[in-house]
């Protein structure tokens, strides 16, 4: 049946020509993926999960709108945007997706040949070459009207909001699970004025809003095979406008550690200062010439509060009965919230020194 499902979606794209093979693709785990194969080249096709999407005309006008931008920008830097930008494959009836006799939806992307992408950083330069995508996808972006783009999941980095939520699953406690996570409890307490930090700087007019990715992982990068250099930055289904921070914050919350997202041992978690100097490096490599002072000197925050987010998320998920983050064995996710929190702690207590990384490269520029 899955077979006939996905022949039916194809026909909406004929003009691809004659399609070789489809097989499953990729590693995500929203979006079920295929790799489609015709005699001409590859495309990837995609069935969107309208669970977690709803508004798919939305999500779809933003991601063209994106991407139909970003491969202008790429082309007036005299660069290949086959190769540095995606682009969304309109049906034969120039609609951005089709839907399947069953409901599904389903949209086309264009496939970057001779591209990598990593699940870990083998080394520092890789996570350098994360940072700098995401920074260039800032860069690139910085012209493109954030108030044009959909809210694909309302308040999806909206701090002060998450810690609503949590307080609210304290106060129902439907696993009665509170009592045993007292400590963890307190600890988002004493950083309630935190989370209101960011949002009052945008608020006031301090932060400008800016087209954001929202998931900037390093697997959300494609690197050229060879050179292993980034190409583009992929999977835009989260593309909203944000703050700038936030994308940079959540870089180094994945990467300037050498600990499992759900280690059960804290003593293995470490956050690394020097990895996050990497992040700060390579991301304003390429978007520090578009970011205000401000910003860039609230990349700290960004970095912390993306990771305090994460870890309330995990401990909401948690009390409410591991309903949104799947989990393969119980307390999971107060394992993956206790990980967070550790990680905040460890920022916390080398504060001035990524402060200081933000500083320095102001001085410089400054010079």
């Amino acid at each position: 049946m899955e077979k006939e499902i996905i022949e039916q979606a194809l026909k909406s794209w004929k003009k691809i020509g004659e399609v070789v093979e489809f097989i499953p693709y990729g590693s995500g785990h929203i979006n079920d993926t295929f790799l489609v194969t015709t005699k001409e080249k590859q495309y990837i096709l995609q069935r969107i999960n309208t669970n977690t999407f709803r508004d798919v005309d939305g999500l779809m006008s933003n991601i063209d709108e994106v991407t139909s931008f970003l491969r202008e920008k790429t082309l007036e830097e005299g660069k290949d945007a086959d190769r540095e930008a995606m682009s969304v494959v309109r049906c034969d009836d120039g609609a951005r997706y089709t839907r399947d006799d069953q409901g599904n939806c389903w949209r086309m992307l264009s496939y970057i040949e001779h591209s990598v992408c990593l699940q870990k950083a083998r080394n520092e330069q890789d996570l350098f070459e994360c940072a700098a995508a995401f920074g260039k996808f800032q860069y690139l972006l910085t012209s493109f009207p954030a108030e044009k783009l959909s809210e694909t999941i309302p308040q999806f980095h909206d701090t002060e909001n998450r810690y609503r939520n949590f307080e609210q699953a304290v106060a129902e406690d439907k696993m009665r699970r509170v009592a045993l996570v007292q400590q963890e409890i307190e600890f988002l307490r004493q950083r309630k004025e935190d989370c209101s930090y960011m949002v009052n700087l945008q608020k006031s007019g301090q932060l400008p809003l800016r087209v954001t990715h929202n998931d900037t992982k390093l697997n959300n990068v494609l690197l050229d095979e060879t050179t292993m250099k980034g190409l583009c930055v992929i999977d835009l289904d989260t593309v909203m406008p944000g703050l700038a921070a936030n994308d940079f914050g959540d870089t180094v919350r994945f990467g300037a550690n050498d600990c499992k997202e759900d280690e059960e041992d804290q003593s293995k978690v470490h956050f690394l200062l020097d990895l996050y100097k990497v992040c700060v490096k390579g991301f304003l490599q390429e978007a520090g010439p578009i970011l205000t002072e401000k910003e860039i000197m609230t990349l700290p925050w960004g970095a912390k509060l993306m990771t305090l987010e994460c870890g309330m998320r995990f401990l909401t998920d948690y009390l409410d009965g591991d309903h949104y983050f799947k989990i393969s064995r119980t307390h999971q996710n107060l394992d993956r919230a206790r990980t967070q929190f550790t990680l905040v702690r460890q920022m916390e207590a080398c504060w001035d020194e990524m402060v200081g990384a933000s500083k320095e490269y102001l001085d410089a520029k400054n010079q």
